[in-house]
């Protein structure tokens, strides 16, 4: 067998992408996070979750390689990496990125053409919707809220998928900043004078709530909270970057703005 025996999926989307191309067998390990696909959750042992990770369990699985995702995540790298684990810590953050990230990854454990194969899939998927979206006669400014306290809007691949979806990214510049720290909204009024026409929320962790949102000062008058356009969209599939959020995520956003315009 090609490439690494034994691998713990610090992270959601290595997870998918590996059953995906039928490569389960090699995971050992998963993050307690890991909702796709379902069955992971029953043949898997949960050993991480996305800060922290149970050290000792994952090097009692004697992993050949651990992958996870972003400078979140360099403390449990560090952790591993010094008692001797390989990892490989991706950190892409566009759309793009994601499909790479299914190529890089089939290449890693010997299924390169079934990778190529899963990641054109994905395109083709990303493309119909973009169609689809182009068509719309109308096209709504929207605010993607990836955290409430304080309030952080949509990472860079989130916001390439609204617009995909048909919608406008009402902070377009701070899409490009790819720390979440650096997408804090100081002043929430700003969300209020850009006026979004949709707001979508997913809260990592904990349920999205309409009713905080729109209770907010001076966001009584916006156009998404006068018209009730407040969606949580969950983070599983939408802040993970893997397929998940190339196809039930972008499918979810766009579902809200085809409806939005009136098709």
């Amino acid at each position: 067998m090609h490439g690494p025996r034994r691998i713990v999926c610090l992270t959601e989307e290595p997870t998918e992408v590996l059953y995906a191309l039928e490569e389960q067998h090699r995971i050992v390990g998963i993050s307690g996070f890991t909702v796709r696909p379902r069955r992971a959750r029953l043949e898997k042992p949960k050993v991480s979750a996305f800060t922290s990770a149970k050290v000792d369990a994952i090097l009692a699985l004697r992993p050949d390689l651990a992958i996870g995702f972003s400078d979140i995540q360099a403390d449990v790298a560090r952790s591993l990496i010094s008692a001797g684990v390989e990892v490989w810590i991706s950190n892409h953050r566009s759309v793009a990125g994601i499909i790479d990230y299914v190529h890089r990854l089939g290449a890693l454990v010997g299924a390169a053409d079934r990778a190529s194969a899963y990641a054109r899939e994905l395109e083709r998927h990303v493309q119909s919707v973009r169609v689809l979206a182009d068509a719309l006669p109308r096209h709504p400014r929207v605010f993607f809220e990836e955290w409430d306290e304080p309030i952080i809007s949509g990472i860079r691949w989130v916001a390439e998928l609204v617009r995909i979806a048909g919608g406008v990214d009402v902070f377009p510049e701070l899409a490009e900043e790819p720390l979440a720290r650096n997408r804090i909204i100081v002043d929430p009024g700003e969300v209020a004078r850009r006026d979004p026409e949709i707001v979508f929320g997913s809260w990592c962790g904990k349920r999205f709530r309409p009713e905080k949102v729109a209770a907010r000062p001076g966001w009584h008058a916006m156009h998404a909270v006068r018209s009730g356009q407040l969606h949580e969209i969950r983070s599983p599939v939408i802040l993970q970057p893997g397929p998940a959020a190339l196809t039930d995520g972008l499918d979810l956003l766009h579902a809200h703005i085809r409806a939005w315009a009136g098709c």
